[in-house]
């Protein structure tokens, strides 16, 4: 009888931060309120093309939840949002106008013109 022995391959996370989302993680988290754990990625339905991105602080795990560590702290990603989301990188971006996360949603097939809300 041959005995196999079965490697795990690690699974890759739904969303890649870049260095850029993973430093904002950071500076979020150490300005965090006491009580929270980490930082939240959830995609609720919102604006003109039916989907929004929404990071907020959260404050306990959810079973369901995506939970991704990262140098700065932990990053959840919503369990009901996650299948939007598999194969997006989340990016920081700063210019002298504007500030705030960005996505690259290979799964969004369409956006909204002020750039709010996509749809899948």
């Amino acid at each position: 009888m041959t005995d196999f022995k079965t490697k795990k391959r690690k699974i890759p996370a739904a969303v890649r931060l870049t260095k850029g989302a993973e430093a904002r993680v950071a500076e979020l988290m150490s300005k965090a309120p006491d009580d929270a754990i980490g930082v939240k990625l959830s995609t609720p339905r919102r604006g003109c093309s039916g989907l929004a991105y929404s990071v907020d602080y959260v404050t306990e795990e959810v079973a369901m939840d995506e939970k991704i560590e990262t140098p700065g702290g932990i990053f959840y990603i919503d369990g009901a949002s996650v299948l939007y989301l598999v194969g997006s990188i989340m990016d920081w971006v700063e210019d002298d106008f504007t500030a705030g996360f960005t996505f690259e949603n290979p799964n969004a097939k369409g956006a909204c013109g002020c750039g709010e809300s996509f749809m899948v």
